[in-house]
C-alpha cells in the first residue's frame, strides 16, 4: 500500500548554534555532500537523487525545524491542507513556491502538539548518483517522541494517508510506500526528536560507517544489531549538539499483504534488544540525547 498523497520522506531541517562545526561533521565524517548554501544555512545531499537530506540552519539553540515529505501531485498538497484542521492540526503556510534551495511547491502544517511537517512537489533532483559506497543514499526514517502515540498515528493516517506497519509496546511504525516505515512515534514523557536514520547501500556500509565513526572519536551508542519491526540493520551515534543519527540498511519492503504486528508479536528474550542478540543496550548517553531536541515553535 502506498499513501495516495505522500511519496517519500525527503529531508529534515535542524537549527544548530555552530553551523561550521556541524557541517564539518556531516560532510567529513557522515559523508554527506554540500548541495547548496543560502544565507545562514547549508543543504546536504546523499548519494541519491534527492536535492538534500539534511539542512542545517544557524540559530542560538538546537531545534528541529521540520520534517519534509515529497508528495505525488499538487492535488495531494490541497488534500493534506484540507484534512489538517479536522485532525486537530494547523496549516502554517499554504501551498506556495519554495524560495530555499531545492525549490518546488511546499505546504507547511503542524499537528496538535506542534510537530511541523512540510510537503513538497516539483522539487529539484540530482540527475546522477554519487559514486561513494559509504555515503548515505537517502533518509530511511525519522522517529519522533510523543506523549500520545495513538494520537500521532491517527494524524498520520487521516492527514497523510500513512498506514500502520507495526505497533510495539512503545512505538508505532508508519509507512507511506514500500519501506516498512518512513516515520515512527515512540512513547515518551516529552514531544521531541528521537533520531534520524540514513539509508546506506548495504550492511557492509553500515559496518564500515561504524568503524569510521569510532576511529574519529564517536563511539557506537547502540549497535551493531538488527531491529525487529523493519528488519533493518543499525548503528546509532550522537553527533554535534546531541543529534542522534543512525546508519541503517536492508529495511524491510512490504505491501498490503503485510500483517500489522501487535505488541505481543515483538517481545525479546531477557537481555536481548535486537534480532541477532549481539547488541548491547542503548547507552545512557544515547537515551538522554534522544530526548534533548524539540521542534522549533512556529
Amino acid at each position: 500500500m502506498t499513501s495516495p498523497g505522500v511519496a517519500a520522506l525527503r529531508s529534515v531541517a535542524i537549527d544548530v548554534p555552530d553551523l561550521a562545526t556541524t557541517e564539518d561533521f556531516f560532510t567529513r565524517l557522515w559523508r554527506l555532500t554540500v548541495a547548496e548554501r543560502s544565507g545562514d544555512a547549508v543543504y546536504l545531499r546523499g548519494s541519491g537523487a534527492a536535492h538534500h537530506l539534511l539542512s542545517l540552519h544557524r540559530a542560538q539553540k538546537t531545534a528541529l525545524r521540520n520534517v519534509t515529505f515529497q508528495v505525488h501531485s499538487p492535488d495531494a498538497l490541497r488534500a493534506i491542507a484540507a484534512a489538517t484542521p479536522g485532525a486537530g492540526g494547523r496549516v502554517l503556510a499554504a501551498a506556495a513556491a519554495i524560495t530555499e534551495p531545492g525549490g518546488g511547491t511546499g505546504l507547511v502544517i503542524s499537528d496538535a502538539d506542534g510537530r511541523v511537517f512540510r510537503f513538497v512537489h516539483g522539487d529539484a533532483a540530482h540527475p546522477a548518483a554519487l559514486a561513494d559506497p559509504d555515503a548515505p543514499l537517502r533518509l530511511a526514517h525519522v522517529v519522533l517522541n510523543s506523549r500520545d502515540v495513538a494520537k500521532c498515528q491517527r494524524f498520520c493516517e487521516e492527514v497523510m494517508g500513512f498506514k500502520l506497519s507495526d505497533r510495539t509496546r512503545i512505538m508505532a511504525f508508519m509507512r507511506c510506500n514500500s519501506d516498512h516505515h518512513s516515520i515512527a512515534f515512540a512513547e515518551a514523557s516529552q514531544d521531541s526528536m528521537n533520531h534520524i536514520a540514513f539509508q546506506m547501500s548495504d550492511l557492509d556500509a553500515v559496518m564500515r560507517g561504524g568503524g569510521r565513526m569510532k576511529d574519529s572519536g564517536y563511539p557506537i551508542e547502540w549497535g551493531p544489531g538488527r531491529h525487529g519491526p523493519g528488519n533493518n540493520a543499525f548503528n546509532y551515534f550522537i553527533g554535534p549538539f546531541d543529534l542522534v543519527i543512525e546508519y541503517t540498511a536492508e529495511v524491510q519492503q512490504v505491501d498490503d499483504r503485510y500483517r500489522t504486528g501487535r505488541p505481543e508479536d515483538w517481545k525479546w528474550p531477557p537481555g536481548r534488544v535486537d534480532q541477532w542478540g549481539i547488541s548491547p543496550m542503548p547507552s545512557a548517553r544515547l537515551k538522554q540525547a534522544q530526548a534533548a531536541i524539540f521542534f522549533k515553535a512556529m
